[in-house]
């Protein structure tokens, strides 16, 4: 069986990738440490041709982590709606301004002072000091488990304690043991490609894998059965009714609390399903229903649940005004573009109901 510490996986991971690996996205060719910590940071959980966009113009808003740092959350926000996981967001927020205000703008360089940082575990921390300062450092992101689970034959879930203290120690093991300049980016981005263009969760290219002779699930044809999955639960559903409430060509929304789904970001509110719709509009937001609509179910997965939103679209009596609160604006549908909203609400807002 092979040996961790045989150089040939590196040395044939490094050849494969500058002939046929990936050098043309946003983020590469830079050793800009703010620009590969946003690539890294988006691409967490999030497939390259949804983050390209996205990084694009996010960096063309925000070109450096100064200018991130005095943005406020809602303008960092709009532009992270629709990717997801927005917590990223907040974090990639808090991290500018303490870079700024503690590092005076410089990004860090040691990895123990990164991993402090907000949003930024050892994998992520690791990429950003081989991509911007070409420093040894191994990385275990979802590909990599994947790669290493095959290759090794590894029993177990990624996601376990175990299972991921393993795998980490066979990633430190392959990196490459000589210091010709470029051969770090080069494994790793190599890792990276590898798992992202060759072997893939399903429907893997294992005849044209510069590893594949010595890996232990080719060689016993069981390249489907790793990694072992997540223990299968049963998605808990979660119902919301949320209330489309239009007045004057204006939308009712509430900014959602910091922590929780959507934290931070600006939603339709949401009413108990048990409660009567025209007394509960009346007390908690001091308005009379002109027009009720029931608008069909729409689901949303996360990663652990579903929540199935049960729209209402309310025309407000324009007699009729809002209670006023911090966190609860009348805002026009072209503001709603500028500010943080997530998919599925934005997705409800887009409905062609006659309030634009």
């Amino acid at each position: 069986m092979f040996n961790a510490q045989d150089l040939n996986f590196s040395f044939q991971l490094i050849r494969w990738q500058r002939v046929h690996g990936r050098h043309q996205l946003p983020w590469q060719n830079t050793r800009d440490p703010y620009a590969i910590w946003l690539s890294e940071i988006m691409l967490q959980q999030t497939r390259v041709t949804t983050v390209i966009p996205y990084y694009v113009r996010f960096l063309r808003y925000f070109p450096n982590v100064k200018s991130l740092s005095l943005a406020s959350l809602d303008e960092v926000l709009a532009l992270w709606s629709g990717l997801g996981y927005y917590s990223r967001g907040r974090n990639l927020h808090k991290a500018a301004r303490l870079i700024v205000s503690i590092h005076q703008s410089k990004f860090p360089q040691e990895i123990s002072i990164i991993k402090q940082l907000p949003g930024i575990g050892p994998s992520t921390a690791a990429a950003i000091l081989v991509f911007s300062y070409g420093k040894r450092y191994a990385i275990l992101d979802g590909n990599v488990k994947r790669i290493l689970a095959r290759y090794f034959g590894v029993k177990g879930y990624p996601g376990e304690r175990k299972t991921e203290a393993l795998l980490w120690k066979k990633a430190e093991e392959l990196l490459p043991k000589n210091n010709v300049k470029g051969n770090i980016e080069a494994y790793s981005q190599g890792l990276m490609d590898l798992g992202a263009t060759i072997c893939t969760r399903t429907k893997p290219k294992c005849a044209v894998c510069p590893i594949h002779l010595k890996c232990v699930a080719f060689q016993e044809n069981r390249v489907d059965k790793f990694p072992i999955p997540r223990p299968r639960k049963s998605l808990l559903v979660k119902e919301a009714v949320m209330l489309m409430i239009i007045r004057r060509g204006m939308v009712l929304l509430e900014r959602r609390p910091s922590k929780g789904i959507w934290g931070g970001l600006w939603c339709l509110p949401e009413m108990p399903a048990n409660e009567n719709i025209s007394q509960y509009c009346a007390h908690c937001f001091g308005i009379k229903i002109k027009q009720l609509i029931h608008i069909p179910s729409v689901d949303h997965v996360f990663t652990h649940f579903k929540l199935r939103i049960h729209p209402r679209f309310i025309q407000a009596n324009s007699k009729f005004s809002v209670i006023s609160q911090s966190e609860r604006v009348w805002m026009s549908f072209s503001k709603t573009m500028e500010v943080g909203i997530p998919s599925p609400v934005r997705n409800l807002l887009n409905l062609n109901f006659p309030h634009k």
